[in-house]
């Protein structure tokens, strides 16, 4: 008899349901919209973050409309209106002065204390694990989102500190993309971030028309930020896939 035996393993367990609960209106204080995963498997959560005067509809039908694999999407509306004018548009924080003109270093505390209590509902009450969280946000949103998760990562980093005798281990979430989005602020670390980052600028390395988000109905504008998705994004197994290794029989 050969010395090596076929051990099939027992289904490994999962740390998080295959099919999450949805987003309370209740713990989420904006208006937002959430759809499930196509494929009925909820391994990722990409957040949408729309930018200076918009809404969270088109956003919810841009998550939609990518269709990556085993992801749900939920686009957020900026909290407070956009003084001076009489349609529904958004700000992430107040970006105007009395006169109308743009704030030079507008404060984001208020879109950051959102994000800080969606993201503490995500991860407790739905079960997301943060590695399995994506922030994908555009101009205004996506400065929010860069700074949401700098903000994450400090908290993660004081809690590990504070926890060196149970040994708990820092969560960075699972990436951020940001188009025409910078930082507000200029952070130092006790340690770098490990969330993966796309940055998607006017830059030659990523050369796209415009100014705005890249165009739908242009695949190329589209395609280094699925290439980094396609890099980030968990996957999980489907039901009945068991682990099949090989060893010395005992």
């Amino acid at each position: 008899m050969d010395s090596r035996d076929i051990h099939v393993l027992a289904e490994a367990s999962v740390p998080s349901p295959r099919v999450k609960p949805a987003p309370q209106t209740s713990a989420i204080r904006t208006q937002f919209s959430y759809s499930p995963s196509d494929d009925g498997t909820d391994e990722n959560l990409l957040i949408l973050l729309h930018g200076l005067g918009d809404t969270n509809v088109p956003f919810a039908r841009l998550g939609r409309s990518l269709k990556l694999p085993q992801t749900a999407t939920l686009a957020l509306r900026a909290p407070d209106l956009v003084p001076f004018l009489y349609e529904q548009a958004f700000q992430w924080y107040p970006s105007f002065d009395q006169l109308g003109d743009l704030i030079e270093r507008p404060d984001p505390s208020p879109a950051l204390n959102l994000l800080k209590n969606v993201l503490n509902h995500l991860t407790g009450e739905c079960g997301w694990p943060p590695h399995r969280i994506h922030l994908f946000g555009f101009a205004q949103g996506g400065s929010v989102a860069a700074e949401a998760c700098l903000q994450w990562w400090r908290r993660e980093l004081e809690l590990s500190s504070q926890s060196r005798m149970t040994k708990t281990s820092v969560r960075p979430l699972g990436s951020l993309v940001t188009i025409s989005g910078p930082l507000l602020s200029y952070p130092t670390l006790s340690k770098s971030c490990e969330t993966p980052v796309l940055g998607f600028f006017r830059v030659k390395d990523v050369e796209r028309a415009g100014e705005g988000m890249p165009r739908a109905s242009l695949k190329d504008e589209w395609q280094p930020i699925l290439e980094f998705w396609s890099e980030v994004l968990g996957w999980r197994p489907g039901d009945g896939l068991y682990e099949v290794t090989t060893g010395t029989s005992t």
